[in-house]
C-alpha cells in the first residue's frame, strides 16, 4: 500500500497544531503557543503570516521532519464566500479572498495561505477541507422571516463531516447512502440536517441561532433583544459580546467548562443543573427540527466535540431523542485527523478536489 505523508496546519487564535500523518498514522503532532505579547503585535490576522509560517518551519526543522517526503500540505479553512463541502484544491482567487477578509478576520484563515507556500516550494499540492463556511442548505431553509436577513450556513463543518464518515465507515456504507442528524457539542453548538451526504439545514452556531452553548446565546427572544439594543445601556459591541462570547453558561454560571458544571451540580447546585438541562433540552428541540427536516427517516444521530465526554449532558439529550433513532457519541473533535483524511482521499483519487471560484 502506497504511503502518502501529509502535513496538516490548523492555526487557532493563540495557537498552531501542526501534525505529520503517514497515511493515517500520525507521526508527528504538536501545538505552538503564541503569547499575547507576540500576537498583539500585529493589527490585522493576516499581518501573522509570516511568523505563524517561520515558527511553523522552525519546529519541523528541529525535529528533523523532512519536508521533501511530503505529499501534500493541508490547512484549516477560513472565512471564504460560501462553498459546499469536500477537499478543495488552494489556489490563487482563495489566497487572494484569505488576505482581503472579506467574510471575517479569522486565525484559520492563515491555514490555506501557509499551506499554500509550503506546498509550492515543495512542489506538492495543497488543500483546504470543509471550512466553517460550507453551505449546503436548500433553499427552503434561508428563508428566515424578514427579507432583509437570509440563514447562513456557519458550522462545525470539519468535525460534523469527518464524524458522518466515520459513522459510514464503520456501518460498511457511503456517507452519500445515509440521513444523520449530527449535534457538535463544543465552545459553540451546531446541530445538522445531513441527508446524503448534504447539510441540507443547520443553525448559525457562529452568530445568534439554535440552542445556547457554553459561550453564545443561540436564537433569542427577538423583540426583547431589539428593546436591548434600543435602550441605551449597550453598545453594538457589547450586545455582540454578549451574544458570542459572553453567553450561554458563561453569562448564567460563570464558567465556559462543562466540567466546572458538573462540579457544581454534584455539590448541590440547583441552579447549575437548571441551566445545564437546559442546555440539553434547547440540543435536543434542536434534533428534533431536523428530524422534520428529513422527514423522520433518520438513520442515527451522533452526538460529537467536547462536552460529549460528559455523560450527564449526553444522557440528558439521549433521554428526549432516542425515539427517533440511534444515538451514537463520538466525543471530542479531532480536526487534524479530518484534515489530513480529506487530503488522503484526493491523493487516493477516492475525491476530486473542489476548485474554488
Amino acid at each position: 500500500m502506497e504511503v502518502f505523508r501529509v502535513l496538516a496546519i490548523n492555526p487557532g487564535s493563540t495557537s498552531t497544531k501542526i501534525a505529520i500523518y503517514d497515511n493515517e498514522k500520525e507521526v508527528f503532532e504538536t501545538t505552538l503557543r503564541h503569547s499575547n505579547e507576540e500576537i498583539e503585535k500585529y493589527d490585522k490576522i493576516t499581518e501573522q503570516y509570516d511568523f505563524r509560517k517561520d515558527v511553523i518551519l522552525k519546529v519541523l526543522g528541529e525535529n528533523d521532519i523532512n519536508l521533501t517526503k511530503l505529499s501534500a500540505v493541508v490547512g484549516r479553512g477560513g472565512l471564504l464566500k460560501p462553498i459546499k463541502g469536500g477537499t478543495y484544491a488552494v489556489n490563487e482567487l482563495m489566497i487572494q479572498d484569505l488576505k482581503a477578509a472579506q467574510m471575517g478576520e479569522h486565525a484559520s484563515n492563515l491555514g490555506g495561505m501557509i499551506a499554500f507556500e509550503i506546498a509550492n516550494q515543495l512542489n506538492i499540492p495543497a488543500f483546504i477541507v470543509d471550512p466553517v463556511v460550507v453551505d449546503e442548505l436548500e433553499p427552503v431553509a434561508r428563508i428566515s422571516g424578514m427579507p432583509e436577513i437570509a440563514r447562513k450556513s456557519i458550522f462545525h463543518a470539519l468535525n460534523q463531516k469527518a464524524v458522518a464518515r466515520r459513522f459510514a465507515s464503520e456501518n460498511n456504507k457511503a456517507y452519500e447512502e445515509l440521513n444523520l442528524i449530527i449535534a457538535h457539542l463544543g465552545g459553540g453548538i451546531s446541530v445538522g440536517a445531513h441527508e446524503k451526504g448534504r447539510v441540507i439545514d443547520v443553525n448559525n452556531a457562529l452568530d445568534g441561532e439554535g440552542p445556547f452553548s457554553p459561550e453564545r446565546t443561540g436564537g433569542l427572544p427577538v423583540g426583547d433583544l431589539a428593546k436591548m439594543c434600543f435602550s441605551g445601556k449597550y453598545t453594538h459591541a457589547d450586545i455582540k459580546k454578549m451574544i458570542k462570547g459572553k453567553g450561554g453558561l458563561v453569562a448564567y454560571l460563570g464558567t465556559n467548562d462543562g466540567r466546572d458544571v458538573v462540579k457544581m451540580i454534584e455539590n448541590g447546585d440547583e441552579n447549575a443543573k437548571l441551566i445545564f438541562e437546559a442546555m440539553a433540552y434547547q440540543v435536543a428541540k434542536e434534533i428534533g427540527s431536523c428530524a422534520a427536516v428529513l422527514k423522520g427517516k433518520v438513520d442515527a444521530i451522533i452526538l460529537t466535540g467536547g462536552l460529549a465526554y460528559g455523560e450527564m449532558l449526553t444522557n440528558w439529550i439521549k433521554a428526549r431523542v432516542e425515539f427517533i433513532s440511534q444515538v451514537i457519541i463520538y466525543p471530542g473533535e479531532d480536526e487534524m485527523s479530518a484534515l489530513a483524511q480529506g487530503g488522503l482521499r484526493v491523493l487516493r483519487n477516492e475525491e476530486v478536489p473542489q476548485k474554488y471560484i
